[in-house]
């Protein structure tokens, strides 16, 4: 056991990746930043290389230059799920319902406006001075798109409840959309215009290589063991050890594998697969767009633009795992509902296989509010990401910077105010409504 006077968290798991991102394999190889080996000193370790942890460390030295950081990554800068995320930068909530529509629920959609566009703006000044390309950092909005007179219900309706909160946005009929997708699949959309996107592999190296010092970032370097030292904390990892004031933990899922957040957090996949280039005359349309579904758990479709021709992403498919390690044969049968989705809505293309496929963990809690704040002296947690992972761990990362250095912002004052992560049901029937839930909720998308 513990003593009073020290405290030891053990990491029982470590990050595990299925299948092979291909965000990734369309990069050229990484050239890692240096594990971490020895012992050094610094002022705040970040743990977690992903979109709230670089965040976190990006806002740590524009508000104090002069505090030294460490980034401590499992794995390889852009591999894990950062990598994995299929790279929308959203500014709008997924639900914006126009009946009913009270003072309060206004006030909580513009807020949840609010942090998102704080995490785009942190975005758009990282692509500005890095000089980024579309390839990289596009804002070119997003559609939601429709199959079915359910989902062309829901885009008209969230139509009036942007109307209410004075969003753009423009609805497109079927035969618009065609022009857009280059099929006929679709009977209506939504256009809004706020929505970046990004090569998620690609932009997060960029945010990782932009940092300079005093910020050092050690990849394959997993931190093993958190252990209380004074009034500071000591990390340890595989072939070093780091002595801090403060530590943001910007693991997500991975929180709870150090015993935080226990049986608050819901680990859910999603997966993705990822066609071989096409000549781009096989496909009507736009050579590039952004598509998610206009019903929940339905597929989220991309298209591609590449020097060598062009790919489709097809995004489906969400599944329980409470060990954060989705198996090969889990990511086979998403596939196999994949090629399903992709031939039903792109039948111009019958002999463009996918070339990639790979699974991503979310950590998402019962009350959908971010696993947030200060959870020990002097450690700060930035996880929770609730399934919007480039927005919402770009805004846990920012905040979790501005709470730790004692900033009074809009995100700390909003974040303030989100309830503590609900306690999840005791297993096994944790697992077992997980299980029916996402099974319920997918049944409900149907084609979508």
């Amino acid at each position: 056991m513990n003593s009073p006077s020290k405290k030891v968290f053990v990491a029982s798991r470590l990050p595990k990746n299925t299948g092979v991102s291909g965000w990734v394999a369309m990069l050229p190889p990484r050239q890692a930043k240096p594990r971490l080996e020895g012992h050094v000193t610094v002022d705040v370790v970040v743990i977690g290389g992903g979109f709230a942890g670089l965040s976190a460390a990006r806002r740590i030295v524009e508000l104090d230059p002069t505090l030294h950081v460490a980034v401590v990554e499992a794995g390889v800068i852009g591999e894990a799920a950062a990598g994995r995320n299929s790279g929308f930068i959203i500014d709008l909530p997924h639900e914006v319902s126009s009946e009913d529509y009270g003072g309060d629920s206004v006030t909580k959609s513009r807020e949840a406006i609010e942090i998102s566009r704080t995490a785009i703006a942190l975005a758009s000044t990282v692509a500005r001075e890095q000089g980024w390309g579309r390839d990289i950092f596009d804002p070119c909005g997003r559609y939601s798109v429709s199959i079915s007179d359910e989902g062309d219900r829901h885009l008209i309706d969230y139509a009036k409840g942007l109307a209410k909160l004075g969003e753009k946005h423009q609805l497109l009929n079927a035969r618009e959309i065609a022009d857009v997708t280059g099929t006929n699949t679709y009977t209506s959309a939504l256009f809004t215009p706020g929505t970046i996107m990004v090569q998620p592999a690609a932009y997060i190296r960029g945010v990782a290589d932009s940092l300079r010092e005093p910020v050092r970032v050690y990849e394959n370097t997993p931190a093993v063991q958190l252990e209380s030292a004074g009034s500071g904390w000591h990390v340890k990892t595989p072939q070093g050890s780091i002595s801090t004031g403060r530590i943001i933990l910007a693991n997500n899922g991975h929180a709870e594998s150090f015993g935080f957040f226990r049986s608050r957090l819901l680990h859910v996949f999603t997966f993705a697969s990822m066609t071989k280039e096409f000549e781009p005359s096989l496909l009507p349309g736009q050579r590039k767009w952004a598509a998610t579904p206009a019903l929940p758990m339905g597929t989220t479709v991309r298209r591609i633009q590449g020097q060598g021709g062009d790919r489709i992403l097809i995004r489906s498919r969400y599944t329980y795992h409470r060990n954060i390690e989705a198996s090969e044969g889990t990511l086979r049968r998403a596939g196999a509902k994949h090629d399903q989705k992709y031939h039903a809505r792109f039948p111009q293309l019958p002999d463009v296989p996918m070339e990639y496929r790979w699974g991503g963990a979310m950590a998402l809690t019962w009350n959908s509010v971010p696993a947030f704040g200060e959870i020990e002296p002097g450690m700060f947690a930035a996880c929770g990401c609730n399934g919007v992972g480039a927005t919402k761990a770009t805004a846990n990362g920012i905040a979790a910077a501005d709470l730790m250095l004692g900033v009074k912002s809009r995100l700390t004052e909003i974040f303030a105010r989100f309830d503590a992560p609900k306690s999840l049901p005791r297993q096994p029937f944790r697992t077992i409504g997980a299980k029916a839930n996402l099974a319920y909720r997918e049944w409900r998308a149907g084609g979508e």
